[in-house]
């Protein structure tokens, strides 16, 4: 069985950074895309950023420059460096991948969130 565990989330004051790890463990062959999404309150989940194989990255324009997604690959790991962090970047920050698992296709997986909250 698969599973995706984020870590990271907590309380930062305006213009602080925070760190957010996921780590995908089980029977794993392999893992596509990585990508974080968030869900503020009364807001629809959004795709915040997303990292191929290859690293090849993409963003929401409204984190570009100041949010970076990166992997480690021997880690099952995906990552977002947030930097200069707005009181509108709070939501719950979800984590999805594409993972094949012992059989032949790719399935979609999710963490279960963590909270981060921007306010001073």
């Amino acid at each position: 069985q698969v599973q995706l565990v984020e870590s990271g989330g907590g309380l930062v004051q305006p213009g602080g950074s925070l760190r957010l790890s996921c780590a995908a463990s089980g029977s794993i062959f392999g893992i596509n895309a990585m990508r974080w999404h968030r869900q503020a309150p009364g807001k629809e989940r959004e795709l915040v950023a997303g990292i191929s194989r290859d690293d090849t990255t993409n963003y929401a324009e409204s984190v570009k420059g100041r949010f970076t997604i990166s992997r480690d690959n021997a880690k099952n790991t995906v990552y977002l460096q947030m930097n200069s962090l707005k009181p509108e970047d709070t939501a719950v920050y979800f984590c999805n991948a594409d993972i094949r698992g012992r059989s032949a296709a790719y399935y979609a997986y999710w963490g279960q969130g963590t909270q981060v909250t921007v306010s001073s």
